[in-house]
């Protein structure tokens, strides 16, 4: 796998930053160490310009090329997730209840290595903008970034972005012209009745068969008010009500996960749940609160920088290595909201066997961060040659 050389002799050391990192998650925008300690590597790197405090504790830093150029801003999230890690590796997160499980601390050092490749040779034209992202996970950091004005600021003209990804073949890139993940969207639902005994329930409004009630009929929005070949999930995820063995609450709640591409599916899915929602209150007898929130848009890549990502992956792992046709999945990312304000692209790459994103035992492969700096330092190349 032709992984550039001067990036394959930093391997030791993208593995060392990694492993620290992994050891001290933080979450959502509290960063505060691994803000840190990407500051800190990227000023012994000589990035040429390093702006912190974006997003809280994001930072933008950008690297000069040899004459002038576009801006190609180049994204890594760094945030952790609340999970107890069960990994047992010497290295483990020392945070009790948090841990890296999703590879973020792998992105951080895959751009980190890319950053120091392209300070070192500056073989392009133009300038890179490293876009370092808290609150991916939860709390939406790439739309705070937005909204606080980076492309703007810094004259981002294009952005990508990398995901690694676990029983996927090592060095295997995915990716697609167009929708690539879905919309997230967030129901909670709060059903009131009226409480008492439990060896008296004719004298209570119970308000835990009309929330089993509504999470049964919810089930038919998916399968009776879109196509087979529309996506849309909609998923229960939490029902919490009740205190003891002998009392029939007084409420409880609900939530869910809606998930689609399609403008008109979002809509029809938000307005079914409500009027399911609320059809099964009145014929229980409870009141109900809705609070549906509209989450992070669906990624959708630029058809053209999409193949041109998807050829930069085969210059690293080969072209049968690469899929541009790759199925769309249902996750959510906000790098969706940096694609919405600058054209560019997503990508999945392969980092072999290993459990899966978000499981206690998932750890990121460092033998996978010179691929993935490769690529981030091979892509401006191209996209910024000298002339």
């Amino acid at each position: 796998m032709p992984v550039l050389n001067r990036i394959a002799a930093l391997a030791p050391e993208m593995t060392e930053w990694r492993r620290w990192l992994h050891q001290r998650p933080e979450i959502q925008f509290d960063l505060h160490q691994t803000a840190e300690f990407v500051a800190e590597r990227l000023r012994e790197i000589g990035v040429d310009e390093l702006h912190e405090g974006i997003a809280q504790t994001g930072m933008v830093a950008i690297i000069k090329g040899q004459g002038e150029g576009p801006t190609i801003g180049l994204r890594a999230d760094m945030d952790a997730l609340p999970i107890t890690e069960k990994t047992g590796a010497d290295y483990a997160s020392q945070t009790p209840g948090a841990m890296h499980a999703c590879g973020h601390d792998g992105h951080t050092v895959m751009l980190l290595g890319a950053a120091k490749y392209l300070c070192e040779t500056r073989n392009f034209a133009g300038r890179v903008a490293l876009l370092f992202q808290p609150a991916e996970e939860e709390g939406g950091g790439g739309q705070v970034m937005v909204a606080e004005g980076v492309m703007d600021r810094f004259g981002i003209e294009e952005v990508y972005g990398i995901h690694n990804a676990p029983n996927v073949p090592f060095g295997f890139f995915r990716t697609t012209q167009g929708a690539l993940m879905a919309a997230v969207d967030t129901a909670y639902v709060t059903a009131t009745g009226r409480g008492g005994h439990g060896a008296t329930p004719q004298d209570t409004i119970d308000p835990i068969p009309a929330i089993t009630a509504m999470v049964q009929a919810l089930q038919t929005i998916v399968s009776r008010n879109v196509s087979a070949q529309d996506e849309l999930v909609v998923s229960v995820t939490q029902i919490h009500v009740g205190s003891a063995n002998n009392i029939i609450a007084e409420s409880g709640w609900f939530c869910a996960t809606i998930r689609s591409f399609d403008p008109a599916i979002r809509n029809l899915a938000e307005a079914r749940f409500r009027a399911v929602v609320t059809g099964v209150a009145a014929a229980f007898g409870v009141s109900v609160e809705i609070n549906y929130e509209r989450g992070y848009p669906p990624t959708v890549n630029d058809a053209d920088r999409a193949l041109f990502a998807a050829s930069v992956a085969a210059e690293i792992s080969g072209g049968d290595m690469v899929d541009t046709q790759a199925r769309r999945e249902m996750g959510g990312e906000d790098f969706s909201y940096m694609l919405e304000a600058r054209p560019g692209a997503y990508l999945f790459m392969g980092t072999g066997a290993g459990a899966g994103l978000h499981h206690p035992a998932y750890d990121f492969n460092d033998e996978a961060a010179p691929v993935g700096a490769s690529f981030f330092a091979r892509l401006i190349e191209r996209r910024l040659p000298l002339r």
